[in-house]
């Protein structure tokens, strides 16, 4: 039991740490090592300042789980998150901790039936992780009762505050008792939050883990300009030319992956998806499959792939661009774990081209243009890895059987023909070219970003009307047929914002936000 010896030293139950071993986790992530014990005395309240993807679910979550008491039938502990992809896994991985203790642990969030989630809270749940609009809702309707709630969790708090919901937080926290002990977890400490903090949380301590450095010296980057009808085959590609393959493609949406691990399969690609509508149980399945090599591509969204944590990775694919270079570096330096050099290769279109560049300055790197491999490049280096495989066999021994077999075959049979027809038979579909299709070539003839004009839009809401990127994009396709990879260089301010699109489509959204006898919504941006 080599990973209790590590966690024994944080406080925890024995019936817990029989399910951590179980999970097999190994060493206490910092945060977690600084939270769990402090977590454990229940005598302060805790901000703790630590990046995604540094174990914080289970800092809050293990000790939560020794806390509750299982024979209260009441909500004990509630966990807001910012989005329900989040929601869903926290819950999950609570779930998947608690071991032994019979404890109820729901997620609550908007675009599931609220029937379904009045049932469970009337049966009785100890734990409810939610996002903030649809907690608001059962507050209102008086169908979740939270004064006598012993514990408040507030994860990744930033990302709550640029997604608009502060107000939504403060009201939540209205709602609750003042003897209830808060922890706060935030990548950064913007001065909202701190005010939130003072305001709601007497007697805190902070906690902080050092923000990792924005370093990708282990990596070799490069970066494909392709078409986005041409990203499938070039993955492909890639997959078929280097060898060994074992990487982690990044998607940016549940449905892109389903989609792409769909055309990997049909592809004959043993690929497996991670998202939010995953499973724990599966999600723990499929990475025990690719941690044992059982399968060698991985394909996730971002939220998912949180607390994956893989050696080893000779990629990682940026199937889509990521949003932040905060999310560049942590998705590549996945391929430098344990100090081993591995290969980032990201997909651009055309007109994501500025978007790469803006991350390559930002974290002060250097992402190289590459060619994507030619069918004939495939093709020649299936041809020397069959060699090289032919070369190991003759290497064996091989048996008696064999020679006299071959014997036989070559009584009447010209040496060279007889090799050539075993290779056909034996690798005509792998070596055929014309199981790739053909990339076109991306021609600069015309202007670099776009072949179309751009019009700057001025948009008169901001984040004080609770707007983010996410939400100024989504209100927009709501009215306008319009891609979201066609409204760029977004900016939202405190009471406005501003978007770029293609020029032909500016009318129609201008036209599409008209109000009879109103100041218009969004105009064209002075110069």
């Amino acid at each position: 039991m080599k990973n209790m010896k590590t966690f024994n030293k944080l406080g925890l139950s024995a019936h817990l740490l029989q399910a951590i071993d179980s999970k097999g986790y190994e060493n206490p992530t910092p945060i977690q090592a600084l939270t769990i014990p402090l977590m454990l005395k229940n005598e302060t309240n805790i901000i703790a300042q630590a990046q995604t993807g540094t174990g914080k679910t289970a800092a809050f979550g293990l000790p939560l789980i020794d806390m509750i008491d299982s024979e209260w039938n009441a909500v004990q502990a509630l966990i807001l998150t910012p989005t329900r992809e989040l929601a869903i896994q926290v819950s999950e991985e609570i779930n998947s901790l608690k071991g032994a203790k019979r404890i109820k642990t729901i997620p609550v969030y908007g675009g599931q039936s609220i029937d379904q989630q009045l049932r469970q809270l009337k049966k009785g749940v100890h734990i409810v992780v939610g996002t903030p609009g649809r907690i608001i809702d059962h507050l209102k309707r008086k169908t979740l009762k939270l004064q006598n709630m012993n514990y408040l969790v507030i994860d990744e708090a930033d990302e709550m505050l640029n997604m608009g919901f502060i107000d939504d937080m403060e009201e939540i926290m209205r709602h609750t008792n003042s003897e209830k002990r808060t922890l706060l977890f935030s990548a950064t400490m913007p001065r909202k939050i701190k005010e939130l903090a003072r305001k709601y949380m007497d007697n805190y301590t902070t906690l902080k883990v050092e923000k990792e450095r924005l370093t990708t010296s282990l990596t070799n980057q490069i970066y494909f300009e392709v078409k986005a009808s041409d990203k499938f085959e070039s993955l492909c590609r890639i997959i078929d030319m280097e060898e060994p393959f074992y990487g982690l493609v990044f998607c940016r949406t549940k449905n892109d992956v389903d989609a792409l691990v769909a055309g990997l399969t049909e592809r004959g690609y043993d690929g497996q998806p991670i998202h939010g509508d995953i499973s724990q149980a599966q999600r723990e399945r499929t990475l025990d499959k690719f941690k044992k090599r059982k399968i060698n591509i991985l394909v996730a969204t971002d939220v998912a792939a949180r607390g994956i944590d893989v050696n080893n990775l000779s990629h990682v694919i940026n199937y889509a661009l990521p949003q932040d270079p905060e999310s560049y570096v942590h998705r590549i330096g996945r391929t430098g774990r344990a100090g081993n050099k591995g290969t980032a290769i990201t997909f651009i279109t055309p007109g994501e081209y500025k978007q790469l560049m803006f991350i390559q300055r930002f974290v002060k790197t250097d992402i190289k243009k590459a060619q994507i491999p030619t069918i004939k490049d495939i093709i020649q280096a299936k041809k020397k890895k069959i060699h090289q495989e032919l070369q190991t066999i003759m290497e064996k021994e091989i048996t008696p059987d064999y020679y006299k077999w071959a014997d036989k075959l070559m009584e009447n049979t010209d040496p060279e023909e007889l090799v050539a027809a075993l290779l056909k038979y034996s690798f005509d579909e792998d070596v055929n070219p014309n199981a790739y299709k053909e990339i076109k070539e991306i021609s600069h003839s015309t202007p670099r970003f776009d072949n179309q004009s751009k019009s700057r839009l001025f948009v008169a809401l901001g984040r004080k009307n609770r707007l983010n990127s996410r939400k100024l994009i989504d209100l927009i396709r709501d009215k306008v047929a319009i891609k979201s990879g066609q409204i760029s260089d977004i900016q939202v301010k405190d009471s406005f914002s501003f978007i770029t699109v293609p020029s032909h489509k500016a009318e129609k959204i201008i036209s599409g936000f008209k109000g009879k006898g109103r100041k218009p919504l969004i105009t064209h941006a002075r110069p």
